[in-house]
């Protein structure tokens, strides 16, 4: 089959070779440099006429220029927007430049001493032809001047000056292969047969190369679904590049692991936090249990024993008991903490539009320190997550409040700090994502723990109980998403992403 081949296509190069010397080609050919040639001489003809109109201009206004230097400027400048050309000079007959259209920063090319000489006893203009690259010039002699003539530039278009050289030369090009077609047509064939002996046996190795890694993408599933059994799910099989059904096998195979990976986290996070639950469950009830007898005492107490003791104790003593009743709040408030995190309940999903408990939730905030400036962006007039509408809402209160305190603190030490708060809501493929990001202090010295700060229990704050962002961490895993907590330069960013399920 190959020889068959390599000889369809040597008559097929013949032909294609004959072809390429047809009559229609060759008068395409010289056509193309005949109209560059026309637009060439055009523009030549026609600067040889609009001289004929500057001079006579020139000429006519003698008295009105009177030789003077910014009258002369003006009048050529003029002209030369009339007559659209580039360049206009009067020179004397020594190809001295008296008065001109250029600038300072513009070189004055003077007309070859030929031209001069041609109109230095004729009143005809004379064309100036392939003296100057991409250029076409003319001069003429002004009758009302002594000794003084008008020479007028006009610049030609580049790409039409490349392509009158480049037809030229394909002109030139196309007969040379003419005459040496056969010469063409036997080296064409040598090479040609050389091509296909090392084509073959390109094919015939790309062919056992092809094989080989079929077979190796084939060992890395049944190694990859080995490790896999063994409970290994950080392993992926190479993603190699070879045949297109078997790279979307790889390609859905490491989605498979990545899922399962992810269901796997999900449910060590949901065991650890039952575990958590159940011993914070125990931990409110052993706690609150002596806290109300405690509190009892203390009122019976005070009011048994403040009338007793000296003026100048009585005091101290109130002081005293102050400091215990604040401490019993401060274990209330912890026991209520705990009771909330053990009694998470089971998300309720409905169709909830999140820009609205967004906006609820920043309304509510605001109202805690009016200075600080929140803003609020999305992508969406309505964005729907199937979501539990309470829960949702109260990891956005925590996420808020969590930025309001650390721009307060750290407005403590910076008194004119811009308080801001930024939340940015976008809907895109199938997800949902959500930023929100203060110039508050930041996760402080978290830079190689941050991720511990959704442990139950962790807190960075004098009187946090570690229960806020866990609280969050398992509501948002319970709705099928994802935490991220990133320190910037100016404070903390949370990022959070939802997968949208209808």
């Amino acid at each position: 089959p190959s020889v068959l081949i390599s000889i369809f296509s040597l008559f097929l190069f013949y032909f294609a070779l004959e072809k390429y010397f047809d009559k229609k080609v060759t008068t395409v050919v010289n056509n193309s440099y005949e109209l560059a040639k026309n637009y060439v001489d055009e523009i030549r003809n026609k600067i040889q006429s609009e001289i004929v109109l500057v001079a006579f201009d020139t000429n006519k206004s003698k008295k009105f220029l009177n030789d003077n230097f910014d009258e002369y400027k003006r009048f050529l400048n003029t002209q030369k927007l009339i007559r659209n050309v580039d360049e206009i000079h009067i020179i004397n007959d020594k190809k001295e430049l008296l008065f001109s259209t250029l600038n300072k920063n513009e070189t004055y090319t003077p007309p070859v001493d030929k031209a001069l000489n041609l109109v230095l006893d004729d009143d005809r203009p004379l064309k100036i032809i392939n003296a100057f690259e991409n250029k076409s010039a003319a001069i003429m002699r002004l009758q009302n001047f002594e000794d003084r003539f008008i020479y007028i530039v006009k610049y030609l278009d580049k790409d039409m000056s490349r392509y009158l050289t480049e037809s030229q030369e394909a002109i030139n090009f196309y007969y040379t292969v003419e005459e040496k077609s056969t010469g063409i047509k036997i080296s064409f064939a040598i090479i040609y047969i050389i091509i296909v002996a090392l084509l073959l046996f390109i094919s015939i190795s790309i062919a056992i190369r092809f094989s080989s890694r079929f077979f190796r993408s084939i060992n890395n599933l049944i190694f990859a679904s080995i490790s896999i059994g063994e409970g290994n799910f950080n392993s992926k099989v190479p993603e190699i590049k070879t045949d297109k059904d078997l790279e979307l096998l790889n390609k859905n195979f490491n989605l498979m692991i990545d899922r399962l990976k992810f269901q796997q986290e999900k449910l060590i996070i949901n065991e650890r936090y039952e575990a958590w639950g159940s011993l914070a469950r125990k931990l409110a009830h052993e706690i609150k249990n002596p806290l109300t007898p405690i509190q009892l005492t203390i009122d019976r107490i005070k009011n048994k024993y403040l009338d007793q003791i000296s003026k100048e104790d009585q005091n101290n003593f109130s002081d005293n008991l102050k400091i215990i009743n604040n401490q019993i709040k401060q274990i209330e408030k912890l026991v209520n903490e705990f009771s909330d995190f053990a009694r998470m309940p089971k998300p309720v999903f409905k169709k909830n539009n999140i820009i609205d408990i967004i906006i609820t939730n920043v309304k509510l905030m605001n109202e805690i320190d009016l200075s600080i400036k929140i803003d609020f962006n999305y992508n969406k007039p309505i964005i729907l997550l199937n979501s539990d509408k309470e829960q949702i809402s109260r990891v956005f209160l925590n996420l808020i409040k969590n930025s309001i305190e650390s721009i307060i603190e750290k407005s403590q030490k910076i008194p004119n700090l811009d308080k801001k708060i930024t939340i940015e809501l976008l809907e895109e493929n199938n997800h949902i994502f959500i930023n929100v990001k203060d110039n508050g202090v930041g996760f402080i010295n978290l830079n190689n723990n941050i991720k511990d700060i959704v442990n139950p229990y962790f807190t960075t704050k004098k009187n946090g109980t570690g229960l806020g962002l866990s609280i969050v961490n398992k509501i948002i895993n319970d709705h099928n998403g994802t935490i991220g907590f990133k320190a910037i330069n100016e404070g903390a960013l949370v990022k959070i992403k939802f997968l949208k399920n209808d």
